[in-house]
């Protein structure tokens, strides 16, 4: 746990939230600022700063991340309609929280390309 982390805070229960889905290596919230009517995070509890920081030890819960997302999304119905899973490295990405997290984005149509 880094200390300074917001996702970190949130995980360890120092700032509540309303985790729509929580396990012993991930949880997810819905985003306070979303960008499409369904904007959920995917946040792994171990600290890593970016996508640059997994390591081999760590594939298993990034792989998890898939499973959990398909079942928000089957449980929202985006099945149906599609979903996009966006993950961004790096501030020149847009990352602006330095904990690795992933945006379930959902609910209307989603142009390509995004940025």
């Amino acid at each position: 746990m880094n200390n300074d982390c917001l996702f970190c805070k949130i995980s360890a229960g120092s700032i509540p939230s309303d985790k729509i889905y929580e396990s012993e290596t991930l949880f997810a919230i819905n985003d306070i600022n979303p960008q499409a009517p369904t904007h959920i995070l995917i946040i792994p509890r171990a600290h890593h700063s970016s996508l640059l920081d997994i390591e081999q030890a760590d594939h298993e819960i990034m792989g998890s991340v898939i499973s959990v997302a398909n079942n928000l999304a089957k449980e929202r119905g985006l099945d149906k309609s599609g979903y996009r899973l966006v993950v961004n490295c790096g501030e020149g990405a847009g990352q602006s929280v330095f904990h690795i997290h992933y945006h379930m984005l959902g609910g209307r149509p989603l142009k390509w390309p995004p940025g």
